[in-house]
């Protein structure tokens, strides 16, 4: 009788954790939270890059839930205090789902564990569709036609930046074909045919630095680093730059003048930065109103209440020009180039998100949450 209890509850936990990760991919969400407390286990997802809680387990579930996680990864179902990183496999290909990776991190009440769901976007492989103001898409396709030069992308972490970069080599390898285009990413998010992807592993031997010293003996035309993370990927990426290749990539900035900053404060000479990056595009993504309950409050099922269904691209994009590379010489600070960048009529991204507030395609307060309320 006790053995056909445990199976019993085994198949329970099976089943639940099946249905989480279903309905999971059927509203769309990035992440899904499994997250420990005192008294039960809340389950929450990201809808359109917010947090919304779906619902909770009794506290007894808690371990028997990590642990049916940890067996679809591949992970070590005995360690319970230690961070593990695992793949989880897809089985259904029909919902556009490309990837879910299972992260677990030990807490004082139990591990907490998060799925993070990767999606083919066919919607989105286009540079023409990504929704860029016209002269932002303008300036990214004359970029995108050099030979050499530096392109920086900055957000903070599931800003779409991924997906422009993408988006970005779809439209190199369509326009001018022949061209040798190789990425290295952590992880690869989107794969694409005809370009080579290489995909750095965590914690091992190769990181950024290393691949792309290796890489540039490889007769690479185009690179596509997935992050600048240290001044010695800074400093190899903008000599690349210089000796004739065109080379995309992203860091961790809330502006384009912090990403000058950034490349300065990492050691890398004024006059490196002023010769070799052609831009920084500084990206967001905001939620669209949910198009069936635009016109009502607290939501519909179509959007689970939350009002929004889907999100839009907002952004701004500073071209390097004399002024800024006087400033870049003068190793300027963050103040002085905003102001530099204000007197040339620089559209900044909050501008850029008043353009959709007036199509009707988010609000304000979206905005705000997104950006910070305007000053």
């Amino acid at each position: 009788m006790k053995k056909k209890n445990a199976e019993n509850k085994t198949q329970d936990v099976v089943q639940v954790v099946e249905n989480i990760l279903k309905k999971a991919v059927e509203a769309g969400a990035s992440d899904i939270h499994f997250e420990p407390t005192e008294s039960e286990l809340v389950v929450k997802y990201r809808l359109d890059g917010v947090l919304k809680q779906i619902e909770s387990l009794p506290k007894l579930l808690c371990d028997n839930v990590i642990a049916r996680l940890k067996v679809l990864a591949n992970l070590l179902t005995y360690r319970n205090d230690i961070p593990q990183e695992g793949r989880i496999e897809i089985n259904d290909v029909a919902n556009n789902v490309l990837d879910q990776r299972l992260a677990v991190f030990p807490t004082i009440n139990g591990q907490r564990a998060v799925v993070r769901i990767f999606y083919q976007q066919k919607n989105l492989t286009e540079l023409s569709k990504l929704g860029f103001a016209d002269e932002i898409e303008k300036t990214l396709k004359n970029i995108a036609s050099k030979n050499q030069g530096l392109l920086l992308l900055t957000g903070p972490a599931g800003s779409g930046k991924s997906t422009t970069l993408a988006a970005m080599l779809r439209f190199i390898q369509e326009n001018t074909p022949g061209k040798s285009i190789i990425t290295i990413e952590d992880p690869v998010e989107i794969r694409i045919s005809g370009i080579t992807q290489t995909q750095i592993t965590p914690f091992g031997q190769m990181t950024f630095a290393t691949a792309l010293r290796s890489l540039l003996r490889q007769d690479p035309q185009v690179i596509m680093i997935g992050e600048i993370r240290d001044a010695e990927t800074a400093r190899i990426a903008i000599e690349a730059a210089l000796t004739g290749h065109l080379l995309m990539s992203t860091m961790h900035c809330v502006s384009p003048a912090a990403g000058f900053l950034r490349l300065l404060e990492m050691g890398i000479e004024p006059y490196q930065i002023s010769s070799s990056v052609c831009a920084i595009l500084n990206q967001r993504l905001v939620r669209r109103l949910c198009h069936k309950c635009k016109n009502k409050t607290g939501g519909c099922e179509h959007c689970l209440s939350t009002g929004y269904k889907g999100r839009a691209m907002i952004a701004e994009l500073a071209e390097m020009n004399s002024p800024l590379r006087k400033a870049i010489a003068q190793k300027s600070d963050i103040e002085t180039l905003e102001e530099i960048l204000s007197r040339q009529n620089h559209q900044n991204i909050f501008t850029d998100g008043k353009r959709l507030v007036e199509k009707g395609i988010t609000d304000t307060s979206e905005l705000n949450r997104v950006l910070g309320k305007a000053e």
